[in-house]
């Protein structure tokens, strides 16, 4: 093909990328919008490969393998282990784009300047988006704490690394070509992957959606900086696009907490204790509620809005939270579902498991929509949720979550919370909302106490 033509399917390429990240701004459009965007890709890699002229017996053993594991992983992985997937996929980019630049490194190390400071900058955010993402899947899955894990002087052996790789970055655009050169290369790239453990391992699991999102945009930017490397246009706009919109979600995401993005990444959130933790003890007596009672409070309700948290997607419940839902509607209540943006252990994860469950796309409430009308709310049923509706978010100065915007469920006549334990959520502070004069706790888990209260109304009828 000549170079007009490849160009030409790049365009097209990148207007399928675009149109389909647009559609994956709604939960309706989403997974069309994914099917377009793959579109995209697979005529762009059809593309290069064809204008390359490579040796199709390996790529196509790759193909064969990738998409055998991927297929796989798919579709064997469980909603609430969805987050951990989206963390490989993360660091699996970075390190793509670390060894593509490697590969154009070693193939012609003798790099113009400009070029050589690109590769520095790709091999470095590749680099820590891989080991980054790796520690952010190990803590998602319990392989390894959740909690922030810091000790002192953390800030300035992390600064220390920076300078290091600047002055090593620096040095190696000046003598690429040399031995140095390719051993200070080699430095930048160890240096890059020790520091996204560095970065990543005092970050505590409640800002594991925030962190997903950062990785996500670091993914991109590091292929957009391959994309340069290898002169490859298609590459450049998939990488520009993919920084752009993760940046963006983690702007979104800092906004939802309440907190600048710094202070995700340097403020070992989960490491302290204050007034409102778990440490203060019980904030009063809590009223246990059984499945009965739970029924007739429910059963005279005109508006009831569910309020899903992580541990519905433990339990796995929300096919039978849609089932009560629609007995709600057939009893006459209005029925609604309200997310929060960091409900959850990654961004969307509330909607993509009430998605799962076929809950209609209208009757998903975001925060900022659901907040003014809850006076009005008759009951809210809490389902595995904690610090996203944990008034000390709002009342409580000295609290880790102070100021973080959340679903103001304490202000409706009822509260009914799900809840195994009274155990603590990702913040690892004492919830209020537990202890309200409005607030009964169904204790049990998820999915049983559910389909305890769709048996109550069905043997009603």
């Amino acid at each position: 093909m000549s170079s007009v033509g490849i160009n030409f399917v790049y365009v097209v390429s990148a207007a399928l990328f675009i149109f389909g990240l647009k559609m994956l701004s709604s939960p309706a459009t989403a997974r069309r919008g994914n099917m377009i965007s793959a579109l995209g890709m697979l005529i762009a890699v059809v593309v290069t490969l064809l204008s390359q002229g490579m040796d199709y017996r390996w790529i196509l053993i790759g193909v064969l393998i990738g998409s055998a594991i991927g297929a796989t992983g798919a579709s064997m992985v469980k909603m609430t282990s969805m987050p951990e997937m989206v963390a490989l996929f993360n660091g699996f980019g970075g390190i793509s784009s670390l060894l593509l630049a490697w590969s154009e490194y070693h193939q012609h190390p003798e790099m113009a300047t400009g070029i050589a400071i690109i590769a520095t900058i790709s091999v470095f955010i590749g680099g820590v988006t891989f080991t980054g993402s790796m520690v952010a899947f190990s803590k998602l899955s319990g392989r390894i704490s959740q909690k922030a894990i810091v000790f002192n002087g953390q800030h300035l052996i992390n600064a220390a690394i920076l300078a290091v790789v600047v002055l090593s970055g620096a040095l190696f655009c000046l003598i690429p070509g040399s031995t140095s050169g390719y051993l200070l290369f080699i430095l930048i790239v160890l240096v890059a992957l020790g520091f996204g453990i560095t970065s990543t391992i005092p970050i505590g699991g409640a800002d594991m959606p925030v962190v997903i999102s950062l990785l996500n945009s670091y993914s991109g930017l590091a292929a957009c900086a391959a994309g340069f490397v290898v002169s490859n246009n298609i590459l450049i706009v998939a990488g520009a696009l993919v920084g752009a919109s993760g940046i963006i979600l983690t702007k979104i995401m800092c906004k939802a907490m309440n907190r600048s993005l710094a202070n995700v990444l340097f403020s070992g959130f989960g490491t302290t204790t204050a007034k409102g933790s778990s440490e203060d003890g019980p904030q009063g007596e809590v009223k246990p509620a059984s499945a009965e009672d739970v029924y007739y409070i429910l059963e005279a309700a005109d508006t009831v809005a569910f309020v899903p948290g992580y541990g519905l997607a433990v339990a796995q419940a929300q096919h039978v939270v849609k089932e009560l839902g629609d007995l709600l509607e057939e009893n006459g209540s209005e029925v609604v579902y309200a997310i929060h943006p960091v409900a959850g252990r990654m961004p969307g994860h509330m909607n993509v498991l009430l998605a799962e469950a076929n809950v209609p796309y209208d009757q998903l409430v975001e925060m900022d929509e659901i907040n003014p009308r809850m006076e009005t709310i008759d009951v809210c049923v809490v389902i595995g949720a904690n610090d996203v509706v944990n008034p000390a978010a709002a009342f409580e100065e000295s609290s880790p979550i102070y100021g973080m915007p959340i679903i103001e469920t304490f202000r409706a006549k009822t509260v009914i919370v799900l809840k195994r334990s009274m155990n603590t959520g990702f913040a690892g502070i004492e919830n209020a909302l537990f202890y309200r004069e409005n607030t009964r706790m169904f204790f049990g888990d998820a999915k049983a106490s559910i389909q305890a209260l769709v048996s109550e109304f069905k043997g009603s009828n």
